[in-house]
């Protein structure tokens, strides 16, 4: 078999962790990643039917039975994924009902998935609900979001407007916007089942003072969706306890509908 650190969807992991934490979006070892893998990919790396260990998952997924997902492990550090993969990732398979993981590589010291494994995996099963070429679901902590759930309204709607107004190309890359959540204690069901509830309008959840949740079909789209919304709060940040002199106008972001062909959410222009 060829070595799976070689593989594509591996390198391309690491690539993006360690990209993550350049941006600063995954300080010490916040943040997390699960890519959903094809059988036929991972059977070119690891024998499926030997798995190392069984992990509970703490949960029940009947929908992701028999899915396979490369996922960070809880406690790891970003920047030591380029370093030791093997220890900072594993690809695991859900059983059960998706209440227990076969693991199949990786967390070589004994370690196990993310604890926020149960939001990953609510909000695959919701996004794959509404799209079903979804393989990624991304959590960080970008500073400007984060700053930008303590001085805006959390409203949705007028959340989600103000990052679109901030940046010409935000109603592009995100024109469903962002939902919200209030405050919620983290690596709890509660917040997965919040989170995946969210999942099924837009492909941005943001997590009041914590962060946000990203998930798209590759791990380069979710990646720049959570850059864009970033670079907007950031935008933001910069003017907002100044007089708004100028802004992008409702019109000119149908324009912009018109140019590249997406539709805002029902509702959120005028």
């Amino acid at each position: 078999m060829k070595d799976v650190l070689t593989a594509p969807f591996m390198v391309e992991m690491i690539r993006t962790a360690t990209n993550m934490y350049a941006h600063g979006w995954d300080e010490r070892n916040g943040g997390n990643i699960s890519l959903m893998l094809e059988e036929n990919e991972v059977r070119e790396y690891l024998d499926p039917e030997k798995a190392l260990r069984i992990i509970p998952t703490g949960f029940a997924a009947p929908e992701l039975e028999g899915k396979y997902f490369l996922v960070t492990g809880t406690g790891k550090y970003f920047k030591n994924m380029q370093y030791a993969p093997e220890v900072n990732l594993g690809i695991v398979r859900l059983k059960d009902r998706g209440q227990q993981a076969d693991l199949l590589w990786g967390y070589a010291d004994g370690g196990q998935f993310t604890s926020e494994f149960p939001a990953h995996m609510m909000s695959h099963a919701a996004r794959l609900g509404v799209n079903p070429e979804n393989r990624v679901v991304m959590h960080c902590h970008p500073a400007n979001l984060l700053a930008m759930t303590y001085v805006h309204d959390l409203d949705e709607k007028q959340f989600a407007r103000t990052l679109w107004q901030m940046c010409t190309e935000c109603i592009v890359v995100f024109p469903e916007g962002v939902n919200v959540l209030p405050w919620m204690l983290c690596g709890t069901n509660e917040i997965g089942e919040a989170t995946a509830e969210k999942m099924k309008t837009a492909r941005l959840v943001v997590w009041s003072q914590h962060g946000i949740y990203g998930a798209g079909k590759d791990l380069d789209e979710t990646f720049g969706l959570i850059e864009t919304a970033e670079k907007a709060a950031e935008i933001y940040m910069k003017i907002a306890h100044l007089p708004r002199v100028n802004t992008i106008t409702d019109d000119q972001m149908h324009l912009l509908e018109k140019r590249f062909g997406v539709k805002a959410r029902e509702g959120w222009l005028d």
